[in-house]
């Protein structure tokens, strides 16, 4: 079963892919923030959760290891006391001594592989724990970096295209001007015919 998490990084990506792309563009999309907003701050809101979840299941390690602890135990002591009465009630010391040591050696490999089958249960329980949760984060950050991309490439692509607008404008007074300067230079030699002529 997908965690709330994943499922928000399918529907960001769902809606990203389901987004319109701008006007004679191939790469730069149109992202509603409300919407998007919405979905990252239910992220955010879950992430804490989640990971809470899977360090529970780390700690878990120990409540297993301190089960087996107590099994081994509980192993040793019945076999102390089996040790016991039969060192009590046997007439052959020797033979008494030698089955409870049997019993105690017995007893020993057996909690002993109990304690390894739950050390090794354990650590596999937080290895996948711990591979999970890095798989989460890590598709958690491609999503952010694709959304950062793709920001990115949208404010390049408005400022690229205010300056190429500005260029433009500036070529076009720089066209303007010769001509404004002929027509003024043209004024001035008709204004300084006007004049000597009121002198003659």
């Amino acid at each position: 079963m997908s965690s709330r998490i994943e499922q928000l990084i399918d529907e960001i990506e769902d809606y990203v892919d389901g987004c319109k792309y701008q006007p004679l563009s191939k790469t730069n999309i149109i992202v509603n923030k409300e919407e998007i907003d919405e979905l990252l701050r239910e992220l955010r809101m879950k992430t804490p959760d989640e990971i809470k979840r899977y360090q529970k299941i780390i700690t878990n390690k120990e409540a297993i290891l301190n089960d087996a602890r107590a099994k081994a135990e509980a192993l040793i002591q019945d076999a102390t006391a089996q040790t016991t009465e039969l060192i009590n009630e046997h007439e052959i010391m020797q033979q008494a001594y030698a089955q409870a040591n049997e019993v105690v050696r017995m007893a020993t490999m057996q909690a002993q592989d109990i304690l390894n089958t739950a050390t090794i249960e354990a650590n596999d329980i937080r290895t996948s724990a711990m591979q999970y949760l890095d798989d989460m984060l890590a598709n958690l950050e491609n999503a952010m970096t694709a959304t950062l991309a793709t920001t990115t490439e949208h404010y390049e692509s408005f400022y690229n295209t205010i300056n190429q607008y500005n260029e433009t404008v500036k070529a076009n007074r720089a066209e303007l001007r010769p001509a404004q300067v002929e027509q003024m230079l043209r004024e001035a030699e008709g204004e300084g015919e006007a004049s000597e002529l009121d002198l003659m």
